[in-house]
This record gives structure tokens, C-alpha cells and sequence, in this order.
């Protein structure tokens, strides 16, 4: 059991934080640290954990946010800025009952391997993600409401729908990552595609050391336009000291994930630039509420943990201001759907004990907490510190990442996790639906009210009316207390100044299809 008092946790992290402050910033070295770490033609970025699937039809955004834009391609996509953008269709059409959308599919598109790009691979690519032994993580956002797919010729696909779906367009753009029916189809399971994954992206593979680095070279035969670079390899540093000190010394040209306590250092380093991107995701505790008999499952239970825990403190002490407390689930960084007028939970440790008293338990109760690493450990202790304040005893398990995403995949996390969700479509339904609708692929909640809103965003489309309808949803979410909910999460990188780079804005996705040397 975590026995250690929350503020001086704190404190621990902010003396840390003014350690690296006053450590050496290597500003003599500068001169040397500009150019690439190996060529102008190259490209090394340190990721904090390792690619664990390159299926990105299969696994969760979190996994495949690293690689799907550089070696998959969609219908349509979005740009650096969350607008949908045409892509391998060059237009389409709906239906004026919403449930027929036809594209018009671009000519001359191949494949990694050399196949030209058909509606067929439309077709297949549908049918392989919503078909239930591929155990897809994008299922559930295409099966219940995909009929059936059409395709009268090679240049045209025609999805119907079972019923209308306001943001399918979305869905289309963040999730339906395009595999070839010709290559796919032949091999024996999707394990098999993994390991040797065929797109029609940018780049395309060219070596993955399990482990150690996944290298990419660039495909020239991509339609679109293609990167400045010919080289991207990604190189796996999950120690963050040994990160920083990467992109400091000049061994890689970008550093991603960057602990916040060593962001004013790097600041300082004339030889860098500082990435602060906001990632419209929440960074929160899953609650397994749906059990019945246990503490979680009484929502007064759910109040009081969030009146424990001073999420302004954390902020401050774990992630080093880079944070923002929040009132809903749904993220102010999204373009529409949150709630501004919702005030965060008040720390307030008295009423988490009278609630906890009036839920019957007078003296609190023993519970697990599951930590994924890549997950800052303080924040863990953190909240375990606070519990315990008020009498919640919790007992933290630290998991690798590879071995926590297989049990978060499969609803065995709980009963409770530190997690986030990442922006994968810029529209609220992606969290709302994979976290709190009673399908969700990461839900373990429910709600006959939210349940009820989220049918009815299914016949709903534009920005405002389906905005109307989030933050409906998301003071529902509050007033139930669904989720621990601790700080907005924002990803920091350190980049080389000479190096240009267009971030994908407003979500965890990389994207290095812009990107080139000076």
C-alpha cells in the first residue's frame, strides 16, 4: 500500500524539476548539434515505447498514432489541422437520407508491393476490419452501422449504411486505413500482415527490429507529395533521461514524449525548439463501474475519489504545469462538444470521506490500481497518496506498456488504470463512444442517458447540433463521475532547429509527410 504523503510527493517531483533546471544545458555544444544525427536524407525521432502491432486496421490508436500516416493512407484524411481533406478519393457524395456514400476513387494509386489500388481493396478493407475474428479495435465503430459495400467499378466504392451516421466522414478519415485485398487476403491472420505490412503511404517498410528501431524509406511512387526525406526510423528510448540527453547530444533529430520537468532546459538549448502540443485527450483513471456490488459501481463512490484528489497539485508537482484541469470528459481542444461552463471537481477531502461514509464505507476500502509505463509513475502515487488520505488503500501494479495494452484491449485493467484517449477523428463520438457507450471497446460503464445521446449523434451531423448533444453528454458524465478525471494531456517534443516540420495539431498522431532538413 502507497503510504506516502501527497504533497510530499509533490514536493519530490519539484525538487526534481529544479535539479534538471540547474544542470548543465550543453549551450557550448550547440554549433555541433544542428545538423541530422546521420544525413540530410535521414530521419531519426526516439519514441518513449515501442510499436507493438504495424496493423494499424487492428490496433488501438495509441499503438498505431506513431506510424499510420507514414505508411497507410485513407479515402480521405485530415490535414495538420483537423480539416478533411480529400485523399485517395478524389470526391463523394451522400445520400439525402444519409445512408449511401459514394467515392470517387484516384487513378494510378499502388501499393507498396506494386498492386494498383482498386475499390476492391475498399471493399476488402471494410469487410476484414469489421469481420469479428480480426479483433479489431476499430470495429466498433464501423460494424453496427455498415450494410453492405458496393463496387460498380474499379474507380468507384459505395458504402451503405444500416443507419445514419453523423460522423462517419470522421471515422473514414481517422480509421480506414486502406490494405490491399490481392496481398492481405493470402496471408493466415492478421499476425501475419503485421509482420510484414503492405500500405499505400509515403513510406513503406523496410526493417523492424522488435525492440530496438522500425525503419521506413520513402515510397516514390506514392501519388501525393512526396517527403523531403528518404530515411525514417523511429528508435526505441523509453528511459526519458536517456531520451533527452539524445536529442541534446545530437543522436537523434527528434525527441518525442519529453518529461515535462526537463522542458525549460531544453528551452534553453539554442541548438532546439520545444513542441507543446495539445492532444485533446483526457488523461484520467478508468473507473470499472459496472460491477455490481462493488465500491465503483455507486456513484457516490465515484464523487468521493474525485473530491480526493487534488488534480491542480498534480498538475503542478508531477507534470510541471504543463496540464489543465478539467471539468468533462471531453477535451477543450476538440472543435466542438465541450464544456467550458463545467467546473472540475473541488479537492475536498471532508466531503470524500462523508460521501464515502454515506456509500458504507466509513472506513474506506482496499483497491488495485494498474499503471501502464510510459505513464509518468508519480502520477500513480500521486493519486494513491490521496486516496489514502481518506481512507481508499491502493495497492499500484506497474505494467509494461505491451502487457497493459492486452489486458486494457480486453477489459481486464481494473478495477481501476491510469490511461488517455487520443484524438483519432476530431469528433468527441471516438472517447465518448470507446469509453462510456456500453459497446465500447474500452468502456466498462453505462449509462441509459448517455446511451440514449449517443443514438441519437448517429442521425445528427453538423459541428453545432452535435456539440449540443457532447456537452449533454458530458455533464451527464460529470454528474455521475464516470472517471477520474486529472489533467488535460499535452505531448512535448524537442526538435532540431534546422529541421522542418509540419505537427499534426490538436492530436497524438505523428505525421512526417511534411518534413524535411534546411
Amino acid at each position: 500500500m502507497s503510504r506516502l504523503k501527497p504533497q510530499a510527493l509533490l514536493f519530490r517531483c519539484l525538487a526534481g524539476a529544479m535539479l534538471a533546471f540547474l544542470a548543465p544545458t550543453f549551450g557550448a555544444m550547440a554549433a555541433s548539434k544542428t545538423g541530422p544525427a546521420v544525413n540530410k536524407e535521414t530521419l531519426v525521432v526516439a519514441l518513449d515505447k515501442e510499436i507493438q502491432n504495424l496493423d494499424a486496421q487492428i490496433t488501438a490508436s495509441g499503438d498505431s498514432q506513431r506510424y499510420a500516416m507514414q505508411i497507410y493512407d485513407t479515402l480521405y484524411g485530415f490535414d495538420d489541422k483537423g480539416n478533411i481533406v480529400p485523399r485517395m478519393a478524389d470526391a463523394f457524395k451522400i445520400s439525402p437520407d444519409g445512408l449511401t456514400y459514394t467515392f470517387s476513387l484516384r487513378k494510378g494509386i499502388k501499393f507498396h508491393n506494386g498492386d494498383v489500388f482498386s475499390s476492391e481493396d475498399v471493399k476488402y478493407s471494410i469487410e476484414r476490419m469489421i469481420d469479428p475474428a480480426s479483433k479489431s479495435t476499430r470495429r466498433p465503430y464501423f460494424a453496427p452501422v455498415v450494410d453492405r459495400i458496393e463496387t460498380p467499378d474499379p474507380q468507384t466504392v459505395v458504402i451503405k449504411l444500416k443507419q445514419p451516421d453523423g460522423a462517419f466522414m470522421n471515422k473514414v478519415a481517422g480509421f480506414l486505413f486502406i490494405v490491399g485485398k490481392n496481398y492481405a487476403s493470402k496471408l493466415p491472420n492478421p499476425e501475419a500482415f503485421a509482420a510484414a505490412p503492405v500500405g499505400t503511404g509515403p513510406f513503406r517498410v523496410k526493417e523492424n527490429k522488435i525492440g530496438q528501431f522500425l525503419e521506413l524509406e520513402r515510397f516514390d511512387d506514392f501519388y501525393g507529395e512526396k517527403p523531403g526525406i528518404k530515411t525514417l526510423t523511429f528508435t526505441y528510448i523509453p528511459e526519458p533521461a536517456s531520451r533527452v540527453n539524445a536529442i541534446m547530444t545530437g543522436e537523434v533529430d527528434i525527441a518525442s514524449m519529453v518529461p515535462l520537468s526537463d522542458v525549460e532546459r531544453l528551452r534553453k538549448d539554442s541548438a532546439l525548439n520545444v513542441i507543446t502540443n495539445p492532444v485533446s485527450s483526457p488523461l484520467h483513471v478508468r473507473l470499472y463501474s459496472n460491477v455490481p456490488g462493488t465500491p465503483l459501481s455507486k456513484p457516490e463512490v465515484r464523487k468521493a475519489l474525485n473530491h480526493a484528489v487534488d488534480a491542480n497539485a498534480i498538475i503542478k508537482g508531477v507534470f510541471h504545469g504543463v496540464g489543465a484541469p478539467m471539468g468533462t470528459f471531453i477535451s477543450k481542444y476538440f472543435p466542438y462538444g465541450s464544456s467550458p461552463d463545467i467546473a472540475p471537481y473541488a479537492y475536498d477531502p471532508a466531503k470524500a470521506r462523508a460521501l464515502l461514509k454515506q456509500a458504507g464505507y466509513p472506513n474506506g476500502f482496499e483497491i488495485e490500481l494498474n499503471d501502464a509505463v510510459g505513464t509518468p509513475k508519480e502520477l500513480a502515487e500521486a493519486v494513491a497518496a490521496y486516496l489514502g488520505q481518506v481512507g481508499v488503500r491502493v495497492k499500484i501494479n506497474r505494467i509494461d506498456y505491451a502487457a497493459w495494452s492486452r489486458l486494457n484491449n480486453t477489459h481486464k485493467s481494473g478495477p481501476m488504470t491510469t490511461t488517455q484517449f487520443t484524438n483519432a477523428i476530431y469528433d468527441p463520438i471516438h472517447p465518448v463512444a470507446g469509453s462510456f457507450s456500453k459497446s465500447g471497446t474500452w468502456s466498462d460503464y453505462y449509462n441509459p442517458e448517455v446511451e440514449k445521446l449517443i443514438t441519437e449523434l448517429d442521425s445528427t451531423t453538423g459541428a453545432e447540433a452535435r456539440g449540443a448533444l457532447f456537452r449533454q453528454i458530458g455533464r451527464a458524465l460529470h454528474d455521475d463521475a464516470a472517471a477520474l478525471l486529472v489533467t488535460e494531456l499535452f505531448n512535448v517534443f524537442a526538435k532540431k532547429k534546422d529541421l522542418s516540420w509540419q505537427i499534426q495539431q490538436g492530436s497524438g498522431f505523428l505525421n512526417f509527410r511534411k518534413v524535411a532538413w534546411q
